[in-house]
């Protein structure tokens, strides 16, 4: 039972850490290679993409999509 309150713990971390990447780069309006590194291994660090994670991610292309993120330095 520690070993799930261990994982628990450890995802509920991963997903704010996705939360304050995805948080930066909206509020910079830019999205660099580092950025799209650092978002994805924080979503993959735990083998699996929760639906928390995927709204975030959906936020960044939302923004793409409506050019009110820019793609900087690809």
């Amino acid at each position: 039972m520690n070993n799930l309150s261990d994982y628990k713990k450890f995802h509920n971390r991963a997903e704010v850490a996705v939360k304050k990447i995805v948080e930066r780069i909206i509020r910079t309006g830019k999205i660099s290679p580092e950025d799209h590194n650092a978002l994805t291994y924080t979503v993959l660090i735990d083998g699996e993409v929760s639906d928390s994670d995927r709204r975030q991610i959906n936020r960044i292309f939302d923004y793409i999509q409506t050019g009110r993120l820019q793609l900087v330095d690809w």
